[in-house]
This record gives C-alpha cells, sequence and structure tokens, in this order.
C-alpha cells in the first residue's frame, strides 16, 4: 500500500475465475486469505503471499461449487473460524466451511427474488438481508428460520441496503417514494416502526453504509457520488446525528473500509477508505486531530481481532462467542502468515500409509517452502521473459528485412 503511483502493466494478478469477478472479501482471522465470487457461479478462496509473486496467482486453496446462477455477495463470519456465507442471483444463500471444502448450510426458501445484501450481526448469530421484494429479513441461519420481517422499509423501487448496529438495531438506507434517498434505524423487537428515518437528497446512487462499532460511526457512500457522509448513532434523539460530509472531485464507483487494526493510531486515524475509480485506487483517511502524541484511548477502545472466538462445527452446533477484543495501544502486530488448510473428509484419511515416508533432507529442512515457491517463480518468469524478447527481435529482424528489401 506503501507503494503508490501507476502500476505495471505486468503486475501480476489473481485470475482463476472464468466470468467478471462480483465481490471479494478479506478473511477476519487469517490476513493473507481472500475470499472472491464471480459470475462463474463459483466462489475461490486465495492465499495471498506475504511477498509480491511474479507471475500471476491462478490455483485457489478451494472452489466452492453450489450456486445455478452468478454469486454476487460474499461475507466471512465475524467470530467462527473458516465459516464463509454467499449469496447469488438463484435467491440461494449458503454458508461454507472453507477449511474442508463443504456446505454447512443453504438457505434456499427464503427469499423470492434476487437478494440486494447481507450482513452478520457482532457474534455472527443473526443474518440481515435485503431482497428486490421489498423486503428486509432476520434470519437465524443454523435454525433456517426468518424471526423477523419488514416489507417496504422505504417505499421507493430502488435497491435497499440494510446492516447491524450497536444493540442489534439495524440501519438501512433505501429511496422515498418520490425518489429521494433516506436512511432509517430499526429496533428488532419493533419492526413496524422506525426509530428514525431521515430524508438526504435526490441522488440515485444506492447508498452503501459502513459501519464502525468502536466509535458508533456509519459512513454512506453513495454509488456515483463524490462525497462519503457520516453519522453517528446514540440512545437519544434524533438516535442518527448528522457529523460531517467528505467531498471529492471525482465519483467513486465502489468503496473498500480498513478494518480497524490497519489504522495508523499515531495518527490518530479513525477510518480509512478505499476508493474505487475507473482506472485507480485511492486511500481516503478520516482524523481525528489532537495535539497530544499520546495514545488516545476514547478513539481506540479495545477492538476485535484476528483470532477467531469459534470453530467452525462450534458454531454449528448452536454456539455463540462475541469477538476477541485486543488493544492497539502498542500499534497492530500481524500474526505471521499462516497457510489455509483444507482438509477433504474421507474414509481414507484415516488408513494408515501404505508404506515408508521419505525423510525430509537437511537440505530441505532449511530451505523454506514459500521461499523454493518464489524461486521458481522467478526462474519461469525470466524463462517467459526471453522468450518474449526472443519473438520481439525475430519480429524485429523481419521488420527490417522487409524495410531493407523495399529500398534496394
Amino acid at each position: 500500500l506503501l507503494q503508490t503511483g501507476r502500476v505495471d502493466k505486468n503486475h501480476p494478478l489473481v485470475t482463476g475465475h472464468t466470468a467478471p469477478v462480483l465481490d471479494i472479501d478479506w478473511c477476519p482471522h487469517n490476513d493473507n486469505v481472500i475470499a472472491s465470487a464471480s459470475e462463474d457461479t463459483t466462489v475461490m478462496v486465495w492465499q495471498i503471499p506475504d511477498y509480491v509473486p511474479v507471475r500471476n496467482i491462478t490455483e485457489p486453496v478451494v472452489t466452492l461449487e453450489g450456486h445455478s446462477k452468478r454469486v454476487s455477495i460474499i461475507s466471512w463470519h465475524p467470530t467462527a473460524r473458516n465459516v464463509l456465507l454467499s449469496a447469488g442471483c438463484d435467491n440461494l444463500v449458503i454458508l461454507w466451511n472453507v477449511g474442508t471444502g463443504e456446505m454447512l448450510l443453504a438457505l434456499d426458501d427464503m427469499h423470492t427474488d434476487l437478494i440486494y445484501n447481507v450482513g452478520w450481526n457482532r457474534n455472527g448469530s443473526l443474518l440481515v438481508t435485503t431482497c428486490k421484494d421489498k423486503k428486509v429479513r432476520v434470519i437465524d441461519p443454523r435454525k433456517q428460520q426468518i424471526i423477523a420481517e419488514k416489507t417496504k422499509p422505504h417505499d421507493g423501487t430502488r435497491p435497499i441496503r440494510a446492516i447491524f448496529v450497536a444493540d442489534g438495531k439495524i440501519f438501512t438506507t433505501g429511496f422515498s417514494r418520490m425518489s429521494e434517498r433516506q436512511l432509517g434505524l430499526w429496533d428488532l423487537n419493533n419492526f413496524e416502526e422506525p426509530i428514525a428515518l431521515q430524508e438526504m437528497d435526490t441522488s440515485n446512487g444506492v447508498l452503501l453504509p459502513f459501519y464502525d462499532a468502536d466509535s458508533s460511526i456509519v459512513y454512506l457512500c453513495g454509488k456515483g457520488d463524490s462525497s462519503i457522509r457520516y453519522f453517528e448513532i446514540t440512545d437519544e434523539a434524533p438516535y442518527v446525528h448528522y457529523l460531517n460530509t467528505y467531498s471529492s472531485k471525482e465519483p467513486q464507483r465502489g468503496m473498500g473500509f480498513m478494518p480497524k487494526r490497519g489504522l495508523d493510531v499515531s495518527k490518530c486515524e479513525i477510518a480509512r477508505f478505499f476508493k474505487l475509480h475507473e482506472r485507480k485506487c485511492e486511500p481516503i483517511v478520516m482524523t481525528v486531530p489532537r495535539k497530544s502524541d499520546l495514545f488516545q484511548d476514547d478513539l481506540y477502545p479495545d477492538t476485535p481481532g484476528p483470532e477467531p472466538a469459534l470453530e467452525a462445527d462450534e458454531w454449528l452446533s448452536g454456539k455463540d462467542a462475541e469477538p476477541i477484543l485486543i488493544s492497539l495501544r502498542d500499534g497492530y502486530v500481524p500474526i505471521k502468515n499462516r497457510e489455509l488448510k483444507v482438509v477433504k473428509k474421507n474414509i481414507l484419511d484415516s488408513k494408515p500409509p501404505p508404506g515408508p515416508r521419505r525423510s525430509h533432507s537437511t537440505c530441505d529442512a532449511d530451505f523454506s517452502q514459500p521461499a523454493l515457491e518464489e524461486v521458481l517463480e522467478e526462474i519461469r518468469a525470466l524463462k517467459e521473459t526471453v522468450q518474449a524478447q526472443e519473438k520481439r527481435i525475430s519480429d524485429l529482424e523481419n521488420k527490417l528485412g522487409q524495410f531493407t528489401n523495399g529500398t534496394d
């Protein structure tokens, strides 16, 4: 992220899908793992090395296949290891155990139309979804039950978005009957009337909400907008308090949100966005100016860390756990690269090996696998470069020959 500027056109990419990628999500419990969803109906999980690879990454750790139409949404469970949610245009929500590559749950009879978005609550016990049928649903995925439902939280026909915020409340964005953009705050125990409902403007971009639980601030980023509005959610009327607006000149096509542990506490960063333009990605930093260089306890309460609170099987059996919190007082030190291992359940796995295993030599032990892979990648890249140069030289020689023949 520190290397800004133009990226080389031959910069290595992650290329495994056979159709456009529609959504990506970094794993909250492993900073080297990212999941991607695609129009090719698959979800792929990738291991990203700490070093910059010299060739494209084309082989995912695991490919998850269960949707019949394009997959537009993916989201990792906030507290359980290796639990990944996917939602597709087949109106199906699937929960996966990435560690085994298996489908845990399929919520297939709950949505009658296209799913717009899906969000977890803080401990991952509930889901909130919005749908083209104008309903917001709160779902217990393990019981496969809809525990609350609201039809038309916003009267307009444009897409709705919903997320969980503090104390189990739900924050929504949508449009009024007159196509004015709105935001709403709802109590899960009384879904009939909103706690707050505010109109904003008449722009037609869908408002994407991002919630910072540590500061109770919701950031609203509209597709096609050139601004970010932010609001504080409190227990006092009007409950959703406008704070400020960040404005820029160029519209945003999408937005990414950095987890709290990725912020620079020495500069009093409270949020960092990655704004997607047509041809570039721009970091946008929100700071709170302070005169003191000391750690600001009020800005940085303990925040969810990278350690999962549950295993996938524990969560599936009915256990819930709050995120394991860490302090940012001394800054966040990333955990050493942990390889994501996929274990396929197979009866053969329990049988002893048929013969003696090859022992590793001293050389094998001293030379780590990542280092070996990096060297092999460099050798392959050099071979490709040499072949490309040879072809280019041959083409130039042919052109020179044609030019020479033409002048004789």
